[in-house]
Formats: C-alpha cells, structure tokens, sequence
C-alpha cells in the first residue's frame, strides 16, 4: 500500500474534509480526492461518508486511520529528525489556553530544553479548547492542554490538574457588596455589580453561578477582555468583579489587591487535560514532556 495515499488518507480522517487536508498537505482538492479513491479501491471499501460541510469516516476507516497514524506519525519524526547523531535538537509543538500554558506548562517544560542530549527545542501556540484539539489531530501540534475531553480513538487524553475558580473584586468594591450581606442574599447582592469577563456570554461567572448559587447571573459584563490576565488586571483596578482561576489570583490575593467575595465549602473546579496523538508517546520527546508534565502538576492542584 503507498505510504503517499496513506498519509493522505490519515490527514483527511484528522481535518474531516477534503478541502483542509489539501490545504494542509499542499495539494488541490481533486488530487486529495483522487487519492483517497484509489486508496479505496485497494481496500475494496469506503473510507468516508461525504457529506454536504466535510467527511465523515466509516468504521473501516476510523480501523485504518487508528491502525496506520501512529506508525506514519513515527515515519515523519525519523525524516524531520534525522538519522545522524549529532542532529540539532527535536522540536516540541504545545498548544492550549495561554493563561495556563503561559503559567504552568511553559515554566516547567523550559527545563527540559537545554542541551544535555535529550532535550528539545519548544514551540508554543495559543488557543481555544477546540482549536488546540483540531491541531492537535491535524499535526500541528505535539501536545494539546485543553479544558475538554477529546473524543475518539486518534486522541488520548490524560486528566491533567483540577482547576478553582474564586469569585474576586477590588476591596472597595467588597466593602460597597458587603460580606455578610452577599451570605444572607446570596447572588442578589451582585446583581447590580458590573462584570469583567472574558466573553459576553460570561463563561466563568456563569459557571460559578450555576455551581455555587445554582442560578444563571444578572450581572451586566462591563469588561469584556479575552484574556484572563487582563480581567484580572481590570478587576484589580476596580473595573467589577470575576471569576478566575485560583493560581492566577493567588499572589493577589496575598497582596490584597483583590479579596474573595464568597468562600463556598465545595467551590467550582475545571478540569485540564493533556492530549496526544494515540501512538504519539512512542516517541522519547514527547513522552519526556508528557511524564514531566504529569509531574509538574501534581504541585498544580
């Protein structure tokens, strides 16, 4: 069977379409296509299931792909690598949130790129939880921390660290909301206390509610900033209150830049995941980033 068709084969199985493999392998649509009918004729059975916004693969298929992706995945570290001795270091492509990534696992992975024969030069992008995760499966990148499970069998995931969130304002606008008034009330209290969020659908505030009050949130969203180092900026500033995540806040905190409006005994967690290609682990840099990072995290939660 060609290695060629093969390796189109598994990079429209990870795109699911026709149109982003081309675009990722360099090729036209119509040679993307004709190889992946070829491919089907030799197996004697459809790989995809055309449908009118990219494919989806038949059971065949997801066999094929589960079967054949490690091995390709390890055929192209040997040809990017080399095989001389002395080749220059291998490259490791990270992806996830970058408040997390840029807090946590770019701090603890930078010991493993120095020059004692076994590490590794690091790439690091940012992104949202699906998009690491379609990188990830696409070979963009090596490792992906995401806030979500991936699904199927081309992704392993491995549950990371837990997460808490605590809900944070400047000390005067604490002292304007009141304590003990936010404990009688409940959410009532901060009905009329702006927001700073990173979205206007206020993903962290609406989680904290439902888990802590079970309620949705009224508050407006005065701030809305995509970072959550920037809401935390904002809230520190006095701009309203939010939702973070306590290692962000924990300095803080301490410094009493900001206070903890609301201490429930069981408080909101979110949970990290670390995910590879499966069969990628074969492969001693990303492994070694992979156990260090398990590591690293057990100090994390």
């Amino acid at each position: 069977m060609d290695l060629a068709l093969l390796r189109t084969f598994v990079t429209v199985h990870r795109a699911g379409s026709f149109t982003r493999a081309a675009a990722l392998l360099g090729l036209s649509q119509p040679a993307v296509t004709s190889q992946i009918r070829t491919l089907e004729r030799q197996v004697g059975r459809p790989l995809f299931l055309r449908q009118a916004r990219g494919v989806t693969p038949t059971t065949i298929g997801d066999e094929l792909a589960h079967k054949a992706a490690p091995h390709l995945d390890a055929l192209v570290e040997i040809a990017e690598s080399g095989l001389e001795e002395d080749s220059s270091l291998r490259t490791l492509h990270l992806a996830g949130p970058p408040e997390f990534t840029a807090e946590r696992a770019l701090p603890a992975l930078t010991e493993l790129t120095g020059e004692d024969g076994q590490g590794f030069a690091l790439r690091a992008s940012f992104g949202t939880a699906d998009e690491v995760l379609e990188g990830l499966a696409a070979g963009h990148h090596d490792l992906a921390i995401s806030t979500v499970r991936p699904r199927g069998a081309l992704l392993t995931a491995t549950a990371l660290c837990d997460e808490e969130h605590v809900l944070v304002a400047a000390p005067h606008r604490a002292e304007q909301i009141g304590a003990g008034t936010l404990r009688r009330t409940g959410p009532a209290a901060l009905e009329r206390v702006p927001v700073v969020e990173v979205h206007e659908s206020l993903p962290f505030v609406a989680r904290y509610w439902a888990s802590v009050f079970d309620s949705r949130p009224v508050c407006p969203g005065t701030v809305i900033v995509p970072d959550l180092r920037a809401v935390l900026a904002c809230a520190t500033a006095g701009a309203g209150l939010a939702v973070l995540p306590r290692y962000l806040v924990a300095g803080a905190l301490e410094r009493g830049e900001v206070v903890a409006l609301h201490e429930p005994a069981v408080p909101p967690l979110r949970t990290y995941f670390l995910a590879v290609r499966t069969g990628t682990l074969a492969m001693p840099h990303i492994a070694r980033a992979h156990e260090w990072l398990e590591r690293a995290a057990a100090d994390w939660c």
